[in-house]
């Protein structure tokens, strides 16, 4: 072993091979823009791993050419019965071998020569030169090259052959699997062989006669009379499928063994090539990130160093914040420290509050010297996450003003799909380049310490990292917005609504706590009752919140149907409980239970400890870069899911209030998606239908069932919805029939009969899906973009959901983009015209404003003719507005 170790090791990788099994083991990946990057991440993974676990002295990789070789011309049906290369396959395949040359990796192909020659002529030629081979592939023809020199090593299944498993493999060591190839055949490459003999058969043979030649010299010695007869009848058969199989020793091809030589990776070629199909991930596993910016961050500690440094950002073109604060929540936090960077390569540390930080500037002094910076809207403030920079700076009385780029809000614009849109992860996908992580500095879970106690050096270094990576990250990504034409979504729309979420958030919502702890109180009685109630429908006591007692006691003791299994048995989930609840009493009452439950626990006594201490008011955080299709969602509390419809629902909203002297108002867009069809499709009926101010939903009722308008019932109005609905989402015949219980036969004569009146809406989700698969994404009216790249995915179920998002993003995209102007606009009316009417919450298509009673009738002309007029459109848009005493009085 020893002296094998001090011979120089050669690796030789079968492309081909790698290729497609690293396409099949990962089945589901593609960039932002689509390009399907599955085989690229898996072959560079595989060979990453193999690199590092063999330390190879020599390698090379070789590939497969298309076109005819020997092979074809000595048997027609060579390699015949394989199936195409899959498209999403063929695209990659350049640039897999781009990798390879980024790894400093010769790629050897050769027309008319296969891979497998290739190999097996290095291999010999490496061996006898001294050097010990490995064959790096899991195709079984490749065992016949292995001797004492030369081994294979499968990495898929971790498997090394030399002489022996080769043996073991086949019952003959490896100068025979040749002759056992020839005899049984190879279904991959579509070498017939001789047939009726199996592995066991052709083992036997060869045990006896040691080669095909000396079986067909001598076919009267084989024992059965049978494999006799086939032998003798397929002899030419079999000497042209033992050609077939034998790998070429002698192959001439050009080779340079000194270019296989190992060398360092070309860093430039792979990181532009991994920033290419966001392999971050990889990037940091190949410490391929670059060298963290070795810029010139100093520390402010006295009045001198701040004026200084606000000379300095005002000579510039703008600069970065990063604040670290003593919270994650904003609207709680103070500042520990604030860090700028006025230019790519410097940053500027203030430390405020470290415990252990010598001599500080009190958070006072500090911003008085920037005070002016900060609020010039001519200076250009970038940041990550300005929203919290905003709202804790309004905590210190100072007004940002000047927004620029908010890297966390443009990278979400880019790749809206995207995990994570944290720092870290977008300097590195975007500039190749290493970012510490809050998680690097103070730690995460039960041992995170606060900034606080962290040194001012290692936080100086931290932020002023941070900072000067965020002035080289917007440069980098208003280039890549403008590029994709979403400047003025980002310009006009995501950066001026970064502000009015943070004034929602700083001013927070009033809550009537009185109301909801009576509420707590009847629902604790109710649920009470309930419980009782399903214990006596069960005929015994059981644990309500444990499926699997509710398991034995719906599917064994009741005998009801059984839904879908899951690991923990049968499932008694809500679609499972509603259908059962159709045939017995006792799951309907467990949903309700249930219910009431989830309503308790989530707001009715969660939303009291949420109330801030200092403020009494609620402050949910808005999110902006977490919904795919561009709209807000909303957390502790989150207000998207509070029910609207039911009893409870109603009440939680009462809760919500307004001080004395003020009101609630709340403006809600009416059916704004299906308009928004409208305008996209241009539908001449279903814009007759808007613009006369026409029940939609009735409409559509007298079209597809063929009634006077004065005829549609209330249940026919209630189906059409349905369907109306339906449509916006891509819903199939299948899943109208679910939702209406009705049959597949009936829900999709109804769809026929929409499409048939409204032929314009099937031409446009037809253009949709036509755009989508060309070119990978697909587009609001406002140009926000949504990549779809599982739209070309083999796996159907993959991509019809890709074809319904395909069919809703554009419109629900849209209406989203629609009430983000209106916000920015409301918000800004509002400031301009003096109002104390502040906008406090967004829900779905509705905003929510807290106002004086005496702004009434001004803030409802102002808001509706925002909200309405928010875009010229081929439909009006249409709002439903009201003042109240609370959130659902308003919203009645």
């Amino acid at each position: 072993m020893t002296e094998e170790k001090r011979r120089p090791k050669f690796v030789i990788v079968d492309g081909s091979n790698y290729l497609f099994r690293a396409f099949y083991a990962i089945r589901e990946l593609s960039n932002s823009k689509g390009f399907p990057t599955n085989a690229i991440y898996g072959f560079t993974m595989m060979l990453m791993k193999l690199l590092r676990d063999q330390e190879p002295d020599y390698v090379a990789v070789a590939f497969d050419v298309k076109g005819p070789t020997f092979r074809h011309d000595a048997y027609d049906g060579y390699k015949a019965t394989r199936k195409a290369t899959p498209d999403t396959l063929i695209p990659q395949i350049p640039f897999v071998k781009e990798i390879v040359r980024g790894f400093s990796i010769p790629v050897l192909e050769q027309q008319g020569i296969e891979a497998d020659d290739i190999i097996g002529t290095i291999a010999r030629r490496q061996a006898e030169a001294g050097m010990v081979v490995v064959i790096v592939s899991g195709d079984k023809d490749m065992m016949q090259l292995v001797s004492a020199e030369i081994r294979m090593v499968d990495t898929m299944k971790e498997k090394t052959y030399d002489v022996a498993a080769v043996k073991e493999r086949f019952g003959v060591g490896p100068d025979k699997v040749v002759e056992i190839l020839g005899l049984m055949g190879d279904a991959s490459d579509n070498i017939p062989g001789v047939p009726g003999i199996g592995p066991k058969g052709a083992e036997r043979l060869i045990e006896q006669f040691g080669s095909i030649a000396a079986i067909l010299g001598h076919p009267e010695q084989i024992h059965s009379a049978k494999t006799r007869e086939l032998i003798i009848q397929n002899a030419d058969q079999a000497r042209m499928s033992r050609e077939l199989a034998q790998i070429r020793t002698d192959a001439a091809f050009d080779f340079d063994q000194e270019a296989c030589r190992r060398r360092e990776p070309d860093r430039e070629l792979l990181m532009s090539l991994f920033r290419e199909f966001e392999f971050s991930s990889l990037l940091q596993d190949l410490k391929l990130r670059g060298e963290e910016s070795a810029g010139d961050y100093r520390i402010c500690r006295t009045p001198e160093e701040m004026a200084a440094l606000a000379t300095r950002l005002r000579e510039g073109r703008g600069f970065s914040l990063e604040p670290l604060l003593s919270s994650p929540e904003a609207t709680s936090a103070s500042l520990i420290g604030l860090a700028v960077s006025p230019a790519p390569g410097e940053g500027f540390y203030i430390p405020i509050a470290h415990e252990d930080g010598g001599s500080q500037l009190s958070a006072g002094k500090v911003l008085d010297a920037l005070a002016s910076l900060l609020t010039d809207p001519a200076v250009p403030k970038h940041g990550q996450d300005l929203k919290t920079a905003l709202i804790v700076l309004a905590g210190h009385g100072i007004a940002l003003k000047g927004l620029g780029c908010d890297t966390m809000v443009a990278s979400y614009l880019l790749n809206p799909a995207k995990h994570s849109f944290e720092l870290a992860d977008t300097v590195l996908d975007h500039l190749g380049r290493r970012t510490p992580s809050v998680r690097e500095l103070v730690g995460s879970g039960a041992k995170a310490v606060p900034f606080a106690s962290i040194s001012v050096e290692k936080a100086a270094d931290y932020a002023g990292r941070r900072a000067d990576a965020v002035m080289s990250l917007a440069a980098d990504l208003t280039g890549k917005i403008a590029a994709a034409g979403m400047t003025e979504l980002l310009d006009r729309v995501e950066t001026p609504l970064v502000a009015v979420l943070a004034a929602m958030e700083q001013k927070g919502v009033l809550l009537d706590l009185s109301l909801l702890q009576s509420m707590s109180l009847e629902i604790e009685e109710l649920l009470a009752l309930s419980e009782e109630k399903i214990h006596r429908l069960a005929g015994e006591k059981f644990n309500i919140s444990s499926p699997k007692q509710m398991q034995v006691v719906l599917f064994e003791k009741l005998g009801l149907p059984r839904g879908r299994k899951t690991k923990e048995g049968y499932s008694t989930d809500v679609d499972v409980l509603t259908a059962l609840a159709l045939n017995h009493e006792l799951p309907a009452e467990i949903l309700a239970y249930r219910g009431m439950a989830k309503l308790k626990s989530t707001y009715i006594d969660a939303l009291p400890e949420l109330v801030h201490p200092r403020t009494g008011r609620v402050h949910t955080t808005y999110n902006q870069t977490v919904t795919a299709t561009g709209r807000l969602s909303s957390s502790n509390p989150n207000l998207q899911n509070i029910p609207i419809r039911t009893l409870e629902g109603k009440r939680i909203r009462q809760a919500f209030i307004a001080p004395q002297g003020w009101e609630i108002v709340s403006a809600d867009y009416s059916q704004i998606e299906l308009r928004v069809l409208a305008h996209l499709s241009g539908d001449e009926t279903l814009i007759e239908a808007f613009a006369a101010g026409l029940d939609i939903h009735s409409r559509t009722a007298s079209d597809i069932f063929g009634v006077f308008p004065e005829m549609v019932n209330p249940d026919m109005r209630r189906q059409a919805k349905v369907i109306n609905f339906g449509v916006l989402y891509g819903m199939s015949a299948f899943g109208l029939a679910k939702e209406l219980g009705i049959t597949q036969k009936l829900a999709q004569a109804y769809i026929d009969s929409y499409f048939q009146k409204y032929a314009k809406v099937r031409e446009y989700l037809d253009g949709l899906l036509a755009q989508a698969r060309r070119d990978g994404y697909v587009t609001t009216l406002l140009r926000r973009r949504r990549y779809l790249p599982e739209i070309k995915s083999p796996q159907a179920a993959v991509r019809q959901f890709a074809e319904r998002t395909a069919i809703n993003a554009p419109i629900q995209g849209t209406a989203a983009d629609l009430i983000k102007v209106a916000m920015v606009r409301i918000f800004r009316r509002l400031t301009e015209e003096g109002l104390s009417a502040a906008m406090i919450m967004q829900v779905h298509d509705e905003l929510v404003f807290e106002a004086p009673v005496s702004e009434r009738e001004v803030l409802l002309a102002l808001v509706r003719a925002e909200m309405e007029g928010v875009l010229k459109l081929n439909v009006p848009l249409r709002v439903e507005i009201a003042a109240g005493r609370n959130w659902d009085e308003a919203h009645a």
